[in-house]
């Protein structure tokens, strides 16, 4: 069998793996930067119990596989009863630990992006909040964050680009995404190499499309700063 020939009669297969790929890595993006801005926080914060967490969170996360942490979190949140029920035909109690381990991944990367993105508006920035009768946390929350975010928000939108290639480790855990489906379709035809290629255009085709998004994003940003 081709390829054209594969994807015509098991296409279901890759459009069902395709979608589940695209919700887990929308939902790991927005918890990775709800809780990298966390991190973030705590990583310029003055106390040092805070700061010490989030650098040895940092240098915990990204100096370990993704592949072991996933494992890590699945096993030793076992204990924790997740919803029942599926969504989208995937089984919710074995897509969440999935979902908290990449978004702990993810945090990791985000908070050095949004530290940089916050140390890279002037300090004069603060300093003329303060005058004016705003506390630090004023001050970061409508001076500081809000300039931030046009340097922050091109970073993020990368990283879902990366994370939507990233979730394929979720497959061993028997999450039916792209290549968990991909994996059904070479057993079922006997023929990787044609299903490798099917996924791999799928992939290039989604980082694409995201990616000229992005750039579509970028520019309008850039013109409203005009």
């Amino acid at each position: 069998m081709d390829i054209l020939e594969i994807f015509t009669q098991y296409y279901d297969y890759f459009l069902r793996g395709t979608r589940t790929t695209i919700l887990v890595a929308i939902v790991t993006v927005i918890l990775g930067t709800v809780l990298g801005c966390a991190i973030a926080l705590m990583r310029l914060s003055k106390i040092k119990l805070l700061k010490g967490f989030s650098r040895l969170y940092i240098t915990v996360i990204r100096g370990t596989p993704m592949l072991v942490q996933l494992y890590i979190v699945y096993y030793q949140l076992n204990f924790i009863s997740y919803p029942n029920g599926k969504i989208f035909g995937v089984a919710l109690d074995r897509v969440i630990p999935c979902i908290l381990a990449l978004s702990m991944n993810s945090a990791a990367y985000i908070a050095e992006v949004i530290r940089s993105g916050i140390q890279a508006v002037d300090i004069g920035q603060t300093e003329a909040a303060r005058s004016c009768g705003m506390n630090g946390a004023q001050a970061m929350r409508y001076i500081v964050l809000p300039q931030a975010v046009k340097n922050i928000l091109p970073a993020i939108g990368n990283e879902f680009v990366t994370m939507v290639k990233e979730t394929s480790i979720i497959q061993y855990l028997g999450i039916s995404d792209l290549m968990y489906n991909n994996g059904i379709v070479i057993t079922s035809t006997y023929n990787p190499l044609p299903c490798y290629y099917i996924s791999a255009i799928i992939y290039l085709a989604l980082n694409i499309i995201l990616g000229k998004g992005l750039n579509i994003f970028e520019v309008r940003m850039k013109r409203s700063e005009r």
